[in-house]
């Protein structure tokens, strides 16, 4: 029962707030931007977005505007400049220089790799226990020795690998 209550009150709540937010402080109703309208994005795949980067022209780039249906040889590069950049964001060499986001990459890479040392050593030093003996070169070679002389395996195992007649390995 509380629980349908509380998403009950929870579903209402997030349908009116994406609808219409509340102004701070204000009686007025502030409209939420409309998320269906295309949006403006640079892009070398896409060579004409389809809205333009500034949408509400001041004065002064109104006047600009109207000065463009006019013949261009009129117009300065830095109007010509200033109208590219009321229709694009960017430039194709802009798009296409490089940036340094790389070496952000690598610098966090190589630190999580060198936590992770760090708790792979402190790992080796404090929880694990010392090496079994049963490690040790001696234990190895009396093991092998033991399974030789045990004949383990003389078909296809260690022991087919063993010249018993001159007490070494076979070539």
């Amino acid at each position: 029962m509380l629980a349908s209550r509380v998403f009950s009150l929870v579903g209402r709540r997030s349908i009116s707030t994406s609808l219409c937010l509340r102004a701070h402080g204000h009686a007025g109703v502030v409209k939420a931007e409309d998320y269906t309208l295309p949006a403006y994005v640079d892009r070398r795949d896409v060579p004409l977005p389809e809205v333009a980067f500034v949408r509400d022209l001041s004065a002064q780039q109104r006047a600009l505007k109207e000065k463009e249906k006019a013949s261009w040889s009129a117009l300065s590069v830095d109007e010509k400049v200033e109208l590219y950049r009321l229709k694009f964001n960017e430039t194709y060499a802009e798009m296409n220089k490089g940036t340094n986001e790389w070496k952000t990459i690598l610098g966090g890479v190589l630190f999580f790799l060198g936590v992770t040392g760090l708790i792979l050593i402190w790992q080796k030093n404090f929880m694990y226990g010392p090496i079994p003996h049963t490690f040790s070169e001696e234990w190895v070679s009396a093991q092998t020795k033991r399974m030789l002389d045990m004949r383990v395996n003389p078909v296809q195992g260690i022991s087919s690998q063993w010249d018993f007649d001159k007490n070494e390995w076979k070539k």
